[in-house]
């Protein structure tokens, strides 16, 4: 791009926001005069209580018909606020209608019941692509002027959620384990049917404001295909009582005319997030999500200050983020896409943002998570179990250049980030480069520099680094890149030790004489031992010493990294049987201590064996399988 182009793309985002402490940007303004006015979903002053159509609050009693009975009987009579008295209403889907405030005053307790039965299944949208799942325990579906307000508790009871998903300890079993095993791992997420807490649906003119939501079964606000939605106040706490798969924060899924504000976020997945849905059913909808803010909010444990996909068909424009802090969370600003999943993301402005115990304050992945965001049917799955869902999912996008995301125009100043793992990561395609990112006022202090990769047109002005390495951002098939100004920190370091080669690890390990299996990592110069967390490496070497029965298992990252998962290594059948488990594909190659030679080995991609050593060696490629030695 010429330096003319680069000029016009960093005044239209100027001209867009051009936002300062004095001067508000003219989104945020307009955003500001819809939903600070006295007028916006304003409901009448009927009062309903939940008690005068037989709601009881004892945390037993199923409350579901009560309360839907008193929201109905406020929208029959025109609208109204519906009340409870303090105490724990156990319930199922509930539905909030037009000109309803829903009022969950502080002492209440809305909570789910642990029954799919009890949520009839709507169409919806789940991560990305349409279909019916079940209904969220507090909907607002194809509704205006709407309220749910007060400084009680949603309880989305999500361990059942959990459990079904992954087991119990997590990455036990599950439906997870069963569709790791088939090789359908992506599926899982969408037939595994998980209740929300709150869903907004082709709804507009909608309040949320102060309450309290834990314990998520799934994504916990989910604001879908709606327009003038105002978050403010709202506090979820997901981690309580264990850490559930995709409990997301808040999430703004192809909707426009959004503000989030003031909200403190504790998760186990994307705090806050903007999605735009998935793939070929993605840019079939081809509804951006646009004219959205998010600010004055804090973020605690999750993996996502601010992200923007993997949901990213639809496109996003015209976005403002700013004000935000967070506090050990594993991401700051995230952007995850995939070669299949297209839209062009611009005009977002993130600024004035303090991360503190970020490990990774910028990080901008395109190929993110290939296990999950790439779907293939397996040719082992019978045709009568394939379900609808599965070919929307595995639907090719055509022509394939149509499923290449592009980020551009984008600008990130006054921002301060304090104990950082890596400073700058970004990862892109040859075809479309990430590309016109503007950094002013940005400080950094982190471990190590990081790496681009794909990335064109990035101007820095007044960005300091403070980096342990001192050396630059590593560059790869990037071009026109400014450099932040790079400061070492002047720390002690402690003394060096002499790495020990692989053949002295695995000589280590052997000294112990209960020891059967030796995986080695050659990637990392890592020989594992049970229990032992590793890097990703495409090839895996696994040493067999004896012809006795033993398993291990070690742990290796899943999708980008912030996820770890177990690859099982175990020898039965007194050495005749070696089984691998794993959800992430590798070539392994198999050396095994046999004084004879087997007459086959089933399973092996290609084997030999080597009679002055008396040892074979077996050459595999995949995620799960067994070997059988005859």
């Amino acid at each position: 791009m010429n330096k003319h182009k680069l000029f016009l793309s960093i005044l239209l985002v100027g001209l867009l926001f051009s936002c300062s402490t004095e001067k508000k940007s003219e989104l945020v303004q307009r955003l500001e005069a819809i939903f600070y006015s006295d007028s916006f979903a304003k409901i009448p002053d009927a009062v309903f209580n939940v008690a005068d159509y037989g709601a009881v609050a004892d945390g037993k009693t199923l409350t579901t018909e009560a309360i839907q009975k008193t929201i109905d009987a406020a929208a029959d009579a025109g609208g109204g606020k519906v009340i409870f008295p303090a105490g724990t209403y156990l319930s199922g889907a509930l539905f909030v209608k037009s000109n309803v405030e829903l009022n969950i005053g502080e002492g209440v307790v809305i909570q789910a019941v642990q029954d799919n039965n009890e949520y009839p299944r709507l169409w919806t949208r789940i991560a990305g692509i349409e279909m019916k799942w079940p209904a969220a325990l507090i909907n607002v579906y194809d509704e205006s002027n709407v309220r749910i307000t007060g400084k009680g508790v949603i309880d989305g009871n999500g361990k059942y959620w959990w459990d079904k998903f992954w087991g119990d300890p997590k990455y036990t079993g599950g439906m997870w384990g069963e569709y790791k095993d088939k090789g359908i791992r992506w599926a899982v997420d969408y037939d595994c049917e998980r209740v929300r807490p709150v869903v907004i649906w082709e709804s507009e003119d909608v309040l949320l404001k102060d309450f309290t939501v834990k314990r998520a079964g799934f994504w916990t606000v989910s604001l879908t295909y709606s327009t003038r939605v105002h978050v403010d106040g709202v506090i979820v706490r997901n981690n309580i009582g264990g850490h559930g798969p995709s409990s997301d924060g808040i999430d703004t899924d192809s909707s426009k005319d959004i503000l989030v504000e003031n909200c403190d976020i504790d998760c186990n997945d994307d705090n806050l997030c903007i999605k735009a849905g998935k793939d070929a059913d993605g840019l079939r909808v081809n509804r951006p999500a646009e004219n959205i803010v998010y600010r004055n909010c804090i973020t605690r444990s999750g993996h996502g200050l601010i992200t923007l996909g993997s949901e990213t068909s639809g496109g996003m424009r015209n976005i403002e983020v700013y004000g935000l802090k967070a506090i050990g969370t594993n991401i700051g600003i995230r952007f995850k896409s995939a070669k299949v999943r297209g839209g062009l993301i611009e005009n977002i402005y993130f600024h004035d943002i303090e991360m503190k115990d970020v490990a990774n304050p910028f990080h901008f992945e395109l190929n993110w998570y290939p296990e999950y965001s790439y779907c293939t049917i397996p040719d082992n799955i019978p045709e009568e179990e394939i379900k609808d869902r599965w070919r929307v999912l595995s639907q090719r996008v055509e022509p394939e250049e149509k499923g290449i995301p592009e980020f551009r125009n984008i600008t990130l100043s006054d921002i301060k980030v304090e104990n950082a793992e890596r400073a700058f990561y970004a990862n892109a395609y040859p075809e479309k480069p990430i590309h016109d990112i503007h950094w002013k006022n940005v400080s950094v202090e982190a471990k190590e520099s990081g790496k681009l990769t794909y990335a064109s047109n990035w101007t820095m002005e007044n960005v300091l680094l403070k980096s342990g390495t001192g050396k630059p951002v590593e560059l790869k098939n990037c071009e026109n890149i400014e450099q932040p100004e790079i400061v070492k920190t002047e720390k002690p370091q402690p003394e060096e030790k002499r790495e020990l080669t692989l053949d002295e690890q695995i000589g280590s390990i052997n000294k112990n004489a209960d020891v059967v299996i030796i995986p080695v990592n050659p990637t990392a110069n890592q020989a594992l031992a049970n229990g032992d967390t590793t890097e990703f490496s495409e090839n895996i070497q696994v040493y067999v010493l004896k012809n006795e029965d033993a398993a291990l298992s070690y742990y290796e990252p899943l999708g980008d990294g912030f996820y770890y998962i177990p690859v099982e290594v175990a020898v039965t059948n007194n050495g005749r049987t070696i089984e691998i488990k794993g959800q992430k594909e590798h070539r392994y190659t198999f050396s095994v201590n046999k004084g004879k030679k087997p007459e086959n080995i089933e399973g092996a991609d290609s084997w030999k064996y080597d009679d002055d050593r008396q040892q074979i060696t077996i050459d595999k490629k995949g995620k799960s399988f067994i070997l059988q030695l005859n």
